[in-house]
């Protein structure tokens, strides 16, 4: 039976601090994959209907926060068109148009928070084409809404290829100086 030398025993201790932070490294970029973002909606990006929705229905892909979640829905001219309060059930959030909606292109505004904490926000556009239906009103010059969510800004895909590269370089700075010090303690006189 062979004993390990104190260095060989001091290498391998060494080797395993050094995997433990570069799986340190992994763990901590992975926050950046529970951001919550939109998996679908209804109505969806960019429909055309032919009857106005009676409600808006938004799927997330993490749960909502109910006391975080917000839903507005805005005509062509910018102004809130009058909704339910948001219900939340699991991650799913919707409102309850109760505004009529003449023909013409709506957007969907929604803020919520994800299970990290990190608010995540977007809109997107639909468009009410009811043959039966009254015309929209006509639209306001482009300018800065008081009533509209702000766009979304970061997160998503975006968010996971930044903590990954971090984590990749994290990793390797850690195997570079690991390799350093393991080069080191192979020059320095034993004694």
């Amino acid at each position: 039976m062979t004993t390990m030398s104190p260095s060989h025993r001091a290498a391998g201790r060494f080797v395993a601090v050094l995997l433990a932070g570069v799986l340190t490294l992994f763990v901590a970029a992975t926050p950046a994959r529970a951001h919550n973002g939109l998996r679908s909606a209804s109505p969806a990006r960019d429909a055309t209907l032919t009857r106005a929705p009676t409600a808006i229905t938004l799927e997330f892909l993490a749960r909502l926060d109910p006391a975080l979640t917000t839903i507005v829905l805005t005509d062509g001219t910018k102004r809130r068109v009058a909704t339910g309060d948001p219900v939340v059930s699991g991650a799913t959030g919707s409102v309850q148009v109760t505004g009529p909606l003449p023909n013409g292109t709506y957007t969907v505004a929604y803020r919520v928070v994800s299970a990290d904490g990190h608010p995540v926000q977007g809109s997107y556009p639909f468009t009410v084409a009811d043959p039966a239906g009254a015309a929209a009103p006509e639209p306001e010059p482009p300018g800065p809404s008081a009533g509209a969510v702000a766009p979304a800004r970061g997160g998503g895909r975006a968010t996971i290829v930044g903590a990954t590269v971090v984590a990749v370089t994290g990793s390797a700075v850690v195997v570079l100086l690991a390799a350093a010090v393991l080069r080191r303690r192979r020059r320095s006189p034993r004694l």
